[in-house]
């Protein structure tokens, strides 16, 4: 009797544990997914989204209100090619040229290199006005200058870091600290995605080298890790293991992809886990992704007069090919495209990109490529609708780099948190107009003062989104992008 006994306390602990283990597990896994899906039960002021609920993470979802774009193509220049050079014309900076550098510009200041007192350092490109606009451009660009009536300059950007990794972080997570989603992952966490063969958020890499932050800056972060940037290459096979090994033939691979999904089906149904569904996603994704990624990857077929508009040569890893492939991608419903162009830091030790002769050699890579971008979105009915941002993760100071009281052998400019240019072009942004302007020597932003987080905000806003209620609940506290800060800058909206 006393054994019996002792067997159904056993048997009523052990079904105790496991109703809370597989019960009440469940319901805190729905939860959860109904987070994670984007909240898809109408209530659009969390999450931003609205519809029926769907299974498939990457199923198309409803914004706050009408977008003006439908997709995004961000060009990032890591290193930060000096606005001095290319952008922001002073011509009062010139006349200090050689001279040192006022105590006002040091005082309380920190710098990553500079030491002692530097000499100030005027423009070494050459500016004229051009289009309509009168838009101020460097001779740096021979190109850019014939669409420049397109873009709309943010003059006075400013950050929070001075150093590569975490201020590109800061750019395109929100945050200077590793983990937090992208932007394309936010921007595909929100919308979903137009094409169930294609990623909603690609990556396309040029330069030779991954950025310095490396690839979390286009990570998911804590969202389901099907939001993250798939990284695409325009030399060699797209993606890497794309093609099915030796001996497991198309039809054989359905059969295993049908019975992986099974498998997560039941493991989904028992224990209601969230990234469940986006492991299904991920497999099913490959499987479409070997048909449709080789094709629209594949730029060799487009035409002799488009290969002469961009300067591209198939088979390259470049940034002109990544152009391409960025206008063919959104052309197929691709929501978020993330152009990386690597080696862009201006110093003057000899190592970096150098203002007088390296700045000017990178400058020429991609100015034919990136202005046959906007003009070949246009031609084709798609830049209103695409929204083009170039940026950099922060700035250059009008003064010549020294360490330790040492003039550098070439002229370079060192990083600068205060002021640096961006543009944004297309998807329903102001056509030819400059906001915001830095002082007369280009170190303080005097007026339209733009943070990062307010052109985070403004990307979200034109895709149809408040950045303050795109959110995603996480031990405890709901993330945005924009963290707790940002504002969307009206004036470059058309």
């Amino acid at each position: 009797m006393k054994l019996n006994d002792e067997l159904r306390l056993a048997q009523a602990q052990f079904a105790t544990r496991r109703h809370f283990l597989k019960q009440c597990t469940s319901g805190i896994g729905m939860m959860a997914l109904g987070s994670i899906l984007g909240d898809c039960t109408g209530d659009s002021t969390k999450t931003g989204t609205s519809g029926p609920l769907d299974l498939n993470p990457l199923a198309v979802r409803n914004p706050h209100f009408a977008p003006k774009a439908k997709s995004v193509i961000f060009l990032h220049f890591c290193g930060s090619p000096s606005q001095l050079e290319l952008w922001d014309y002073k011509p009062e900076l010139a006349k200090l040229d050689g001279k040192p550098c006022p105590p006002s510009f040091l005082e309380g200041k920190r710098f990553a290199f500079i030491r002692g007192v530097p000499d100030m350092l005027g423009s070494v490109g050459n500016f004229k006005q051009h289009g309509q606009s009168g838009a101020w451009v460097s001779d740096y660009f021979n190109y850019f200058p014939s669409v420049v009536d397109e873009v709309s300059f943010l003059k006075a950007m400013y950050t929070d870091q001075f150093n590569h990794a975490p201020a590109q972080l800061l750019m395109h997570t929100g945050s200077a600290r590793l983990g937090r989603p992208s932007m394309g992952a936010w921007s595909t966490y929100g919308l979903g995605s137009e094409n169930s063969n294609l990623p909603g958020f690609v990556v396309l890499t040029s330069g030779g080298k991954t950025p310095d932050a490396g690839k979390s800056i286009w990570g998911s972060g804590f969202l389901p890790s099907v939001y993250q940037g798939v990284q695409c290459r325009s030399e060699g096979d797209p993606v890497l293991f794309l093609s099915d090994p030796n001996g497991l033939d198309r039809d054989l691979r359905r059969k295993a992809i049908d019975a992986l999904t099974e498998v997560n089906r039941q493991q989904y149904d028992e224990f209601k886990d969230p990234e469940t569904l986006a492991r299904i996603a991920q497999y099913e994704m490959a499987f479409n992704m070997q048909i449709s990624v080789p094709e629209v990857m594949d730029i060799s077929k487009e035409p002799a007069y488009i290969h002469e508009l961009y300067g591209t040569k198939p088979g390259e890893a470049s940034f002109a090919n990544n152009c391409l492939l960025a206008r063919k991608l959104v052309e197929k419903g691709v929501r978020f495209v993330q152009l990386y162009d690597w080696g862009w830091d201006t110093h003057g030790d000899g190592e970096g990109t150098s203002l007088e002769i390296g700045l000017r050699r990178k400058t020429e890579t991609i100015d034919r490529s990136m202005t046959a971008l906007l003009m070949d979105l246009k031609q084709r009915g798609l830049l209103d609708e695409t929204l083009v941002v170039w940026g950099t993760e922060f700035g250059r100071t009008p003064m010549r780099e020294n360490r330790n009281g040492k003039v550098m052998p070439f002229k370079g400019r060192d990083h600068h948190t205060d002021a640096f240019t961006c543009w944004m072009a297309g998807g329903g942004i102001r056509r030819g107009y400059s906001h915001g302007e830095s002082d007369e020597f280009g170190y303080h932003g005097i007026s339209g003062r733009t943070h990062i987080h307010d052109l985070q905000a403004t990307i979200m806003h034109q895709l149809g989104f408040d950045h303050e209620q795109l959110t995603y609940e996480f031990q405890g506290r709901k993330f945005r992008l924009t963290d707790v800060s940002g504002k969307v800058i009206k004036e470059v909206i058309a």
